[in-house]
Order: C-alpha cells, then sequence, then structure tokens
C-alpha cells in the first residue's frame, strides 16, 4: 500500500499533537517511527488506521482517503492492546475474524504454533510477551496491505522480542505490504526497517533512508535517537 501524507495536523484541547507531517512512503517498505514518548506517534498512527480524524490535511492510502474502505485494509496494533481476558486464545481470534475479509483461521494456528502459544489459554493468563505475540498473530492472520505496530516489544522480555521480531521477517510480504513501526528498542529493529523519521513535539525532524541517514550523520541509529530525541 502506498502511503501519501500531505500536512498533517492534529490538535487536543490545550497542544497540537502533530504539527504539519507530510510524508510518502511506497508499496513494500518498512518504516520505522522513532521518538520519546509524547512526540505524536501514537496519534499518528490512530490516525492512519481511521481511529481518529485529523484537524486537517490529507492522507491517500492507495489513491483513497481514509475511510470504511481503508480501514479493510489496515492493520493496526496498539501499544494497549484491546483482548478480552475471560477469552480464550482460539476464541479471541476467531472473534476477531468476522471484522476482517479474508481471515485465515488455518494461519491463525499455524503463527499461534509458531510463538508458542496454547489455543485454548486464557487471555487473562497470558504475560505481556505472550499477549505481543498474539498481536502478531492477529496482525497477520488476514491479508493487510499497511501494518501498523505501536511499540510492539514494550516492556516485553529478550526471549518474546526475538519470536515477535523474527514473526515480523516471517510473515511480512515486501511485495505488497506496507508497514509503520515504532520502538524505542531501536537496536531489535534496526536490521528490519528500511526507512525512517524521527518525531518531536509533533514534527518530523530527520527522514530518510535508514543506511543513508546513518552515512549522513555518521552515528549508529541508537545514537542518532538520543540525539535527535533528547
Amino acid at each position: 500500500m502506498r502511503v501519501e501524507i500531505r500536512d498533517l495536523w492534529k490538535r487536543y484541547p490545550g497542544t497540537w499533537a502533530l504539527r504539519g507531517v507530510s510524508l510518502t512512503v511506497e508499496t513494500g517498505r518498512v518504516l520505522g517511527v522513532l521518538g520519546e514518548n509524547g512526540c505524536g506517534k501514537s496519534t499518528f498512527f490512530r490516525i492512519l488506521s481511521g481511529l481518529t480524524r485529523p484537524s486537517k490535511g490529507t492522507i491517500s492510502l492507495d489513491g483513497l482517503p481514509v475511510g470504511v474502505e481503508t480501514k479493510r485494509r489496515v492493520a493496526f496494533l496498539p501499544e494497549v492492546d484491546s483482548f478480552y481476558d475471560w477469552m480464550r486464545v482460539m476464541e479471541q481470534l476467531e472473534f476477531l475474524s468476522a471484522f476482517y475479509p479474508g481471515w485465515d483461521i488455518e494461519k491463525s494456528r499455524e503463527l499461534l504454533n509458531f510463538m508458542e502459544l496454547p489455543e485454548g489459554q486464557k487471555i487473562g493468563t497470558l504475560s505481556r510477551g505472550q499477549k505481543g505475540r498474539l498481536k502478531v498473530v492477529a496482525a497477520f492472520s488476514w491479508p493487510s496491505d499497511l501494518v501498523l505496530m505501536d511499540e510492539p516489544f514494550a516492556g516485553i522480555d529478550p526471549p518474546s522480542r526475538r519470536r515477535i521480531l523474527q514473526g515480523l521477517f516471517n510473515e511480512f510480504r515486501f511485495d505488497a505490504q506496507t508497514m509503520f513501526l515504532t520502538s524505542h528498542l531501536v537496536t531489535e529493529i534496526e536490521a528490519f526497517i528500511e526507512d525512517l523519521v524521527f518525531m518531536k513535539a509533533g514534527e518530523i525532524v530527520l527522514s530518510g533512508n535508514m543506511d543513508q541517514v546513518r552515512e549522513e550523520q555518521g552515528k549508529s541509529l541508537e545514537e542518532i535517537f538520543e540525539t535527535v530525541a533528547y
């Protein structure tokens, strides 16, 4: 999915969460959206997913404005999950399948096996790392065109982070999908992302191809993050 954003602004009472964000990302790219807490990343993702309306500006997803048609093609995994603790793992996935066309239950089972998640376990008994892995299962059980992953590694143990990252590598369709990924653990995602934007106070302050940015700055991605964010 090709994403084109022009002069995007979002105001909440007393503050601007986004200030004139403009960006174009071609189909098949993996974009790292980096910045400290409160810089506007989550608001940006909520607008792209259609959950929040911008104050002004335009967004085009494969030539379509954000709306009913694009919601069917966008997988959004927020930092705070919305699973039901009383459901069992497979019950939760079956419930979600009713909302997304093309959901493949057999694919769900295949991914659960890869993520080492038991179908019959109750959501409420899962660890944070297990819930993080379940988000990846949900994201790739149907053929979305844009995947938005907001802090998928937050508070998750290293073994689960490695499992999640491997799942992203295995399941992402580089020829057809586009992914936006946020994380404070920049060293973990450095090998996966191709392009990046750094946000600060609702604005993009640095962007480009990751290898080119590192070469121009003469620093590692983590060093650039610390310089720009703080």
